[in-house]
């Protein structure tokens, strides 16, 4: 069984293409902390993602029972971002869904396995469940989700595209 817990950014960046329920094709269980709901659900009300977030039956919000350990993480870290390792350590998950890059540090630190919403579509696209990577990373971009010039193009040869 393949545990996950997932920050916010990929939650909004996988709703903006319509493809959250990827999480559930590729990964046995999905969770994320009680903060990370609260960003995409309370705090982006307006944001993509808050519906269909609210709509992911299969996505399991956990609160983290050791809320102490927010304490010991940087200030540079949003409060989700520090729940989600939290909460990853608590149920000993196999993997974070992050994107940020100061929490991907963190996180590598702390010796989680990661991956991002790139590793999630390439994930995808190696298990049949996308076809073109491409117009998903040019839709992601044309809402704002920054991709790096040399990321955009390692992702593109990676998949093949």
């Amino acid at each position: 069984m393949h545990k996950i817990v997932v920050n916010s950014t990929p939650i909004i960046s996988l709703a903006i293409l319509d493809k959250l329920t990827l999480l559930t094709k590729l990964y046995d269980q999905v969770y994320i902390p009680q903060a990370v709901y609260d960003e995409v659900c309370k705090e982006g009300e307006s944001k993509a993602g808050a519906k269909a977030l609210k709509n992911a039956d299969f996505i399991e919000i956990v609160s983290i029972k050791n809320k102490e350990a927010r304490d010991f993480f940087s200030t540079s870290l949003h409060k989700g971002e520090i729940e989600v390792m939290v909460l990853a350590k608590e149920l000993e998950a196999d993997l974070i869904i992050i994107d940020d890059y100061q929490a991907r540090k963190h996180a590598k630190y702390l010796d989680f396995k990661i991956t991002g919403t790139l590793g999630v579509l390439l994930k995808a696209k190696k298990n049949n469940y996308i076809e073109n990577i491409k117009y998903l990373l040019d839709k992601l971009i044309k809402n704002d989700i920054y991709i790096g010039d040399n990321l955009y193009k390692k992702i593109l040869n990676m998949a093949g595209e």
